[in-house]
């Protein structure tokens, strides 16, 4: 079986319950609060692992929080022997989430923000078949994309969060990109979901092209193949890990050797499960919790 390493973020999250997400100059007090292991890189792992892929995480983080980290992960079968523990602070986030389930996320890079040489070596054990799954949560970028390439790894990039650095990475190399409406305006320059996919199909020819709409469900292109994938109504509570949720399960899927369209089926249905619960890597399903719903 095919195996996948996301070489990303982790990051403590600080998640405060309010009303509504805070104004410039408003003071306000919180209903609740809560800390939770997160970041992209984390969660997606989490999501791919819970989906059932064979999956590495490559990642820094305080030496200090590594033991908490084996704990919490430990029930999930998710490989975490290439994270290591630096002597620097973790990555953190603080998360406003309002009552509607929207969030406003406030993040600093921590060890996320000196990716060494000794963790990017990760990707050498891997080859042609396996993915390399990357975000932007974490630095060397360009050279991490290049690796996994040289390697005739599948690169699968989640550009988020979107930064002008980023549109001069060698995006040319990545083989699947999963991204929300903000992220392929951002790089398309189109603002409409259609407009978007042709621009960005147009960009990177040979790429896939996952783009997730929230409320209006998912899209995919790659040349002329097109598919739509409907969103699964529910409550939402916390929508914070549910494009981490679709990303892992939509890439579990392709591992998997499910169809593009039944992959999307899949993430689509996870993430729903994810927004009606509350906290990041913590609220991310179970495949059997997936199958069944």
């Amino acid at each position: 079986m095919r195996k996948i390493l996301v070489l990303g973020s982790i990051n403590i999250d600080h998640s405060y319950e309010l009303e509504k997400i805070v104004r410039p100059g408003e003071t306000v007090a919180s209903r609740a609060y809560r800390t939770a292991w997160g970041g992209k890189g984390l969660n997606q792992a989490i999501a791919l692992a819970k989906a059932g892929a064979e999956t590495a995480l490559a990642a820094q983080l305080s030496a200090a929080d590594r033991p908490g980290l084996e704990m919490f992960c430990a029930p999930f079968g998710l490989d975490i022997s290439k994270v290591r523990g630096l002597d620097c602070p973790s990555g953190h986030a603080i998360i406003q989430v309002e009552s509607s389930g929207q969030n406003s996320i406030i993040i600093a890079a921590g060890a996320n923000g000196m990716m060494e040489d000794a963790t990017i070596s990760a990707i050498d054990g891997y080859g042609s078949g396996d993915i390399l799954l990357v975000q932007n949560e974490v630095d060397r970028m360009p050279e991490i994309i290049r690796r996994g390439n040289e390697q005739g790894m599948t690169v699968a990039l989640n550009p988020s969060p979107c930064t002008e650095e980023m549109l001069d990475w060698p995006l040319e190399l990545v083989d699947i990109f999963i991204l929300n409406e903000t992220e392929g305006e951002y790089i398309s320059g189109s603002s409409q979901a259609e407009e978007m996919l042709e621009a960005l199909a147009k960009k990177f020819p040979e790429a896939g092209i996952v783009l997730t709409l929230g409320e209006q469900g998912s899209a995919y292109r790659r040349g002329k193949e097109k598919y739509r994938i409907e969103a699964v109504k529910v409550e939402a509570v916390d929508t914070t890990a549910a494009g981490d949720t679709y990303t892992g399960y939509f890439l579990a899927g392709i591992l998997q050797g499910k169809k593009v369209e039944e992959a999307m089926e899949l993430a689509t249905r996870a993430a729903a499960l994810t927004v009606s619960r509350p906290g990041a890597a913590g609220s991310i399903p179970l495949a059997k919790e997936v199958e069944n719903w």
